[in-house]
């Protein structure tokens, strides 16, 4: 930390989930659009009746693997044949659900369907979110920032820091477990430069970028459902991660959840570029 109350952080990668609850793809660059990194959560699995499902009732999902290509988008998975799913194609609108969310998407058809059903053992759709519905974080933490999602849990960005993986993989390796890798926690920018989950005392990040500055505000605790005791190498789940994050990172101010990250918005920087090895200053907050 600075004297001016600022430090300097690394970014050390950059992570999109194309599919909601499916694989993420690791990325060299990656353009922030109004809703976070672009391709982020575009696409959903539904069931029948429009529900979206996640890992928490699907593990398996944590198999299908997107790789982002010019023009498609490729999803694989143990003992299926690729699915190529084009980037500028729908099929027709519909509506559907994310927790408490009514949201305006787009079928993606009877072949992604077919697949999807085929790959998971339960009838399912795929869908993709439709730009033109604006579906907002919640104003108790975004305050006066209109911070846009997709198919994301409430927010449009997730940073977490390298400190606080190691943080968590000693004490876990102290009680006997295995250590995990940040697959577990999917977030979108890792950090470095910050001490054990550093993160949770930021209020924002400023990049350089060529075109300007990008700025995010770090505005809430990410809550950790079970989906981190997932394996996410071969599905099979746990309890590891969850107990030992309960031993030291609950928060009263989510009723005594479990947390590992920060949920970050917008505050400058749509149309601009984050790339892997850039320098931030980051600010701390002062409340």
């Amino acid at each position: 930390m600075q004297t001016d109350g600022t430090v300097q952080v690394g970014l050390n990668a950059l992570h999109v989930y194309p599919v909601k609850s499916c694989a993420g793809v690791a990325l060299d660059d990656s353009l922030l659009i109004e809703t976070g990194l672009e391709f982020d959560r575009a696409w959903m699995v539904v069931d029948a009746g429009g529900e979206f499902v996640t890992q928490r009732q699907l593990p398996r999902m944590v198999l299908v693997r997107p790789q982002l290509k010019t023009f498609e988008m490729v999803l694989r998975a143990p003992g299926m044949l690729a699915l190529h799913v084009a980037l500028d194609t729908v099929e027709k609108p519909v509506r559907v659900r994310i927790w408490d969310d009514a949201v305006a998407a787009f079928d993606m058809g009877d072949l992604c369907a077919q697949w999807f059903s085929d790959c998971l053992g339960r009838p399912l759709r795929l869908v993709r979110f439709d730009p033109a519905h604006r579906r907002l974080s919640a104003a108790r933490w975004s305050g006066a920032i209109e911070a846009e999602n997709t198919f994301t849990d409430g927010f449009p960005i997730l940073v977490a820091s390298t400190g606080g993986l190691a943080e968590l993989n000693s004490r876990l390796i102290a009680q006997g477990q295995a250590a995990v890798t940040m697959a577990r926690f999917r977030p979108n920018l890792v950090l470095d430069g910050l001490d054990a989950h550093g993160e949770d005392a930021l209020d924002e990040i400023a990049f350089d970028t060529p075109d300007g500055p990008l700025r995010l505000k770090l505005v809430k605790p990410c809550s950790r459902c079970p989906i981190p005791d997932v394996d996410p190498t071969t599905a099979e789940t746990g309890h590891a991660v969850g107990d030992t994050l309960a031993g030291y990172r609950t928060d009263a101010r989510l009723d005594g959840q479990n947390t590992f990250g920060m949920n970050a918005v917008i505050v400058e920087g749509i149309e601009r570029q984050l790339k892997i090895g850039m320098t931030g200053t980051a600010t701390f907050r002062f409340d």
